[in-house]
C-alpha cells in the first residue's frame, strides 16, 4: 500500500492531469469563482465529469489555502496512491518488466529540479523513481507544479538507506549507471539493453561517495563547451532518453 497522507496542490496543468488519470485521488478542488479563463473552465467540466464537487474560491483565498503558490485559479486536496516507502521496495521491484528504467535521484535539493526530473522520467518512460527520505526535495507542492502532473503518474519511492536501495535493484537483475563528471567512459558509448538504474547526484557536490561505490559504472556526458557542468535536470532528460532512444532500436 502507498502512504496516504493528504496533500495540497495547485496549477492547472496539475489538475488536468489528475482530472484525466487520477481522479479518484482527489479529495476535495477549489477553483476561482471570478476568473474569466477557458482552461478553468475545462477544468470545472472535467471535475463534473468524473463527480467531483468544485467549491468556489476567490483568488484571494486560494492564495491563502496554497500558501503564496502560483495557483492559477485552482487548487485541490489529493490522497496520493503512488508515494512508497523502502519496506515496499522489493515488491514494487518484483512488478516491472524487463528493460525496465528506475530513476535514484540521490540528494537533489531544489524542489523544482525533482519535479523536472519527475517529468523528464514521465516521459522517458521510467517506470519507478526513488529519492532519499532525508537531506532531499520533497514532493512539495512546488515540486508537484513544476513536474506537470508527472509526480501524480510516477510511482516514488522514499527511501531512508541509499545504498541499500541500490543493492535492492541489483539484487532484482538492475544494472546500476551512475552518472560522474569525472567517469572515463561517455555515456553515448556505453549500452543499456537490461534493466537499468540510472542514480544522478545533487545540483552541487554529486553522488555521494557510498553511492558512487555502489554503481556497477560510472559514465559522464561528452561537454564540447566551457562549461563543466550542467543542470541535474538537464542531465538527467539527457541521460533518461539515451536509455530510451537504445530500446526503441531494438525493438
Amino acid at each position: 500500500m502507498s502512504q496516504s497522507t493528504v496533500q495540497r496542490v495547485f496549477g492547472i496543468q496539475v489538475l488536468a492531469n489528475l482530472l484525466q488519470h487520477k481522479a479518484h485521488t482527489i479529495r476535495a478542488m477549489w477553483l476561482d469563482s471570478e476568473a474569466d479563463n477557458p482552461r478553468l473552465r475545462e477544468l470545472a467540466g472535467l471535475a463534473e465529469k468524473t463527480g467531483i464537487r468544485v467549491q468556489s474560491a476567490h483568488a484571494a483565498a486560494l492564495t491563502k489555502l496554497t500558501r503564496g503558490g502560483f495557483h492559477q485559479g485552482v487548487a485541490a486536496d489529493i490522497q496520493p496512491d503512488n508515494v512508497f516507502d523502502q519496506q515496499q521496495l522489493d515488491s514494487l521491484l518484483a512488478e516491472l518488466p524487463e528493460q525496465a528504467t528506475i530513476l535514484l535521484l540521490d540528494g537533489v535539493q531544489d524542489p523544482h529540479n525533482l519535479g523536472a526530473c519527475l517529468r523528464s522520467a514521465e516521459a522517458a518512460g521510467v517506470r519507478l523513481v526513488m529519492i532519499p527520505k532525508d537531506r532531499a526535495a520533497d514532493l512539495t507542492p512546488v515540486a508537484r507544479r513544476a513536474a506537470s502532473g508527472a509526480a501524480e503518474l510516477l510511482p516514488v519511492c522514499r527511501v531512508t538507506n541509499v545504498a541499500r536501495a541500490i543493492r535492492s535493484c541489483q539484487q532484482h537483475g538492475f544494472w546500476t549507471v551512475g552518472t560522474s563528471d569525472t567517469a572515463a567512459q561517455m555515456f553515448y558509448n556505453a549500452s543499456f539493453k537490461d534493466k537499468i538504474l540510472l542514480v544522478v547526484g545533487s545540483e552541487g557536490e554529486g553522488m555521494r561517495r557510498l553511492t558512487m561505490d555502489s554503481c556497477d559504472q560510472l559514465l559522464a556526458l561528452p561537454m564540447a563547451g566551457r562549461l563543466a557542468s550542467l543542470n541535474v535536470s538537464v542531465a538527467t532528460g539527457i541521460c533518461l532518453f539515451e536509455i530510451q532512444r537504445q530500446r526503441l532500436l531494438t525493438e
